[in-house]
């Protein structure tokens, strides 16, 4: 089975070339393909699927219907082999090795996902910007995290956040269990961020994704944060900052623009799993 992996702001994935959709993804193949010891290591799989492939097999949701019309899909999966429906890091990496692949040409294309047709646009200086739709705030929420409780906003971005801004530095923040939050809230699920305002314009964060746990960047949370951090009807742009780097996010009445780095580091085989 070929491979390649990547990565954007040290979110890595496992990237899985199958245009024909001849791949059996199960959860204890993404798991083993993800396990940093005994597999190749990530914080998810992204296989690389013709649209009208995966159409043959799996039906999309009415709201993530625009993506039928697009070439590529962007089959993501957490580390634990759940499925998610949207992975902002994921899909600028998508889109660097699309073109890095000879697939796509360069400049700005549109990619399906589960929560539907992204916009993308591969851009010269190694940068890769992704047009997240519009981030929906929700109204608040709660979470126990490390013994604490804390409030924050509810944000979709196409998957489920909440964002919680916090005091204090967010290195401080025990991101090492599972958050507890109201499954009557969150049914599905959700990713938890905390974050800080560290200067003006610009704001760090950390993030336990559902399925994954702590990772060094989340796309999508990135989004969560910078939304939850501007007030009602104003836009703004943001840096954020991650463990992994930094992204820039920039709100209009359009939507939301993720703006960071995608890099492909490797190729190789490796045997069925």
């Amino acid at each position: 089975m070929r491979f390649a992996k990547g990565h954007g702001t040290e979110n890595d994935f496992v990237i899985l070339p199958d245009p024909d959709g001849l791949l059996e993804l199960g959860p204890a193949t993404v798991a083993a393909l993800c396990d940093r010891r005994a597999g190749i290591g990530g914080d998810g799989v992204l296989r690389v699927v013709r649209t009208t492939a995966l159409l043959k097999t799996e039906a999309l949701t009415e709201s993530a219907r625009s993506a039928e019309r697009t070439e590529w899909f962007m089959d993501y999966r957490n580390a634990d082999g759940s499925l998610a429906e949207m992975c902002g890091n994921g899909i600028r990496v998508f889109a660097r090795y699309l073109v890095e692949s000879g697939l796509q040409d360069a400049g700005t294309f549109d990619v399906g996902t589960r929560a539907g047709a992204r916009p993308v646009t591969v851009e010269a200086d190694g940068q890769v910007t992704v047009d997240m739709g519009v981030a929906q705030k929700l109204g608040t929420g709660r979470v126990r995290l490390g013994g604490a409780d804390l409030s924050g906003e509810r944000v979709s971005v196409g998957n489920p956040h909440l964002a919680c801004p916090v005091g204090t530095p967010v290195a401080g923040v025990d991101l090492s269990e599972q958050p507890a939050v109201d499954p009557g809230q969150f049914p599905d699920g959700v990713n938890v961020e905390v974050f800080r305002e560290v200067a003006p314009g610009t704001l760090e964060m950390r993030v336990h994704e559902r399925g994954s746990g702590e990772t060094r960047s989340c796309g999508t949370g990135i989004v969560a944060v910078a939304a939850a951090a501007t007030p009602a009807g104003e836009g703004a742009t943001w840096r954020v900052r991650v463990p992994g780097g930094e992204c820039t996010v920039f709100l209009d009445a359009e939507g939301a623009r993720l703006r960071g780095p995608a890099v492909i580091v490797a190729e190789g085989e490796i045997r069925t799993m």
